[in-house]
């Protein structure tokens, strides 16, 4: 498919609701053309604020907040608005017309989150995924305009969630409680450390939530059966999470499971002749083979998902580029670890995207394009923070700026990380 048609493409997979890794089904309505959502208030452009300032924990060695994006980062991108310049202004504007950006937003919490693969049934799953996005949409709508209203609204969210959650079930409940518990770290940590209004006790109680209800599961992995996105994803929740809770152990952990599940994602000729396993599972060469969607011939760049779909695709390397960037926040560097593979698998994965021709040995001679989210972070690592050039990821990137619709565990990365040096 031409690259021109990319845009339709990603509209049509994540605006009528995609089944997620064979998981929950969400929809998500696009935001409103003219004008701005019912209920939100336009703020344009940023108005003038003290800048954000950040604080190391004396235990952890944690830097606060520092959850995927950090005081420095948030500071540029309000200066960048402020100046009338792009791609941040127009990221700015999506992001406040937005619903998930309305003062009127009303938590839907429930007891127990119960999803079955393909939303079979989808109890309060559909519902905790958008209220994460809209605590942390507005935790960021307060972190721009400092109006004790965002603030205030993200914190109901969280408050609502944390007073009743119980647990998640059924089939889907690692995935889910991944989506979900990446999305309320983020907000939770901004709010934490950037607002003095959250009652200490409501505070504790969400940082209870995470610890008791969403971290033992994104920690406890899953087996060789699942799609390799889904143990990325709840890893991306693991280290945001244990950042928020200063869980140095927890955060350590997190990233050597990452190491080894990044390379059983990611093919290199320098892995052998075959790839590697996922972590703590034994695989016969055939059922490897089956795993990574029967390709028999491999190549730098290609992933295990890449013959199911690129959607899939895109969210595993989304959330390995996430656990990289929280890391490198924290002081490590894991970008340099996996350079190779990102880089490679974005660049291989974008060349389709852009219309290359599928070879008959690929998957069969059909790949199913449409890769989301937008690699945003990656990309802003690799090009603006160390001057790699990746032509391919370049052309798509800049073209579907500002990145969107958000969903399950992802939200604004374009305001957040397009050219973002800190």
């Amino acid at each position: 498919m031409a690259w021109a048609g990319r845009r339709g493409v990603l509209a049509a997979l994540m605006g009528v609701g995609l089944l997620a890794g064979s998981g929950a089904l969400l929809a998500f309505t696009s935001d409103a053309p003219e004008g701005k959502a019912s209920g939100a208030w336009v703020v344009d452009p940023i108005p003038p604020t003290p800048p954000l300032t950040e604080s190391r924990d004396p235990r952890s060695g944690f830097v606060h907040p520092g959850v995927l994006v950090t005081s420095e980062q948030l500071n540029f991108v309000s200066r960048k608005v402020r100046a009338g310049e792009e791609p941040w202004r127009s990221a700015w504007l999506a992001m406040q017309r937005s619903q998930y950006a309305e003062l009127s937003w009303r938590p839907r919490p429930v007891t127990t989150v119960n999803c079955g693969f393909y939303s079979q049934p989808d109890t309060g799953c559909t519902a905790e995924a958008e209220d994460a996005v809209a605590a942390y949409t507005h935790a960021l709508m307060w972190c721009f305009t400092r109006d004790r209203r965002y603030a205030d609204k993200a914190i109901g969210i969280l408050d609502a969630w944390s007073g009743v959650l119980k647990e998640h079930t059924n089939s889907n409940a690692p995935l889910q409680a991944g989506w979900a518990g990446a999305t309320f770290a983020r907000a939770a940590e901004l709010i934490k450390h950037t607002y003095t209004g959250w009652d200490p006790r409501r505070l504790a109680r969400t940082e209870r939530m995470l610890r008791t209800v969403y971290l033992p599961v994104v920690l406890r992995g899953t087996d060789g059966t699942r799609a390799g996105n889904w143990e990325l994803i709840m890893l991306d929740a693991a280290v945001g999470i244990s950042v928020f809770l200063d869980d140095r152990a927890s955060f350590l952990k997190a990233i050597e499971k990452w190491r080894l599940r990044l390379r059983a994602y990611v093919y290199l000729s320098g892995d052998g002749p075959m790839p590697y396993a996922p972590p703590g599972d034994a695989f016969t060469k055939s059922q490897l083979t089956d795993y990574w969607g029967g390709q028999k011939l491999l190549v730098d760049g290609l992933a295990q998902e890449t013959c199911r779909d690129f959607l899939h695709t895109g969210w595993g390397l989304a959330a390995a580029a996430h656990v990289a960037e929280t890391a490198w926040i924290q002081g490590r560097d894991l970008y340099a670890e996996a350079r190779e593979r990102l880089t490679r698998a974005l660049e291989f994965h974008m060349g389709f995207e852009l219309g290359k021709s599928v070879p008959s040995w690929l998957c069969g001679g059909r790949l199913v394009i449409g890769l989301a989210p937008s690699p945003e972070i990656a990309f802003n690592h690799y090009t603006t923070r160390t001057g790699l050039d990746l032509p391919n990821t370049r052309r798509i990137v800049e073209a579907d700026r500002p990145a969107g619709p958000p969903a399950y565990f992802f939200a604004w990365e374009t305001l957040t990380h397009a050219g973002n040096p800190n």
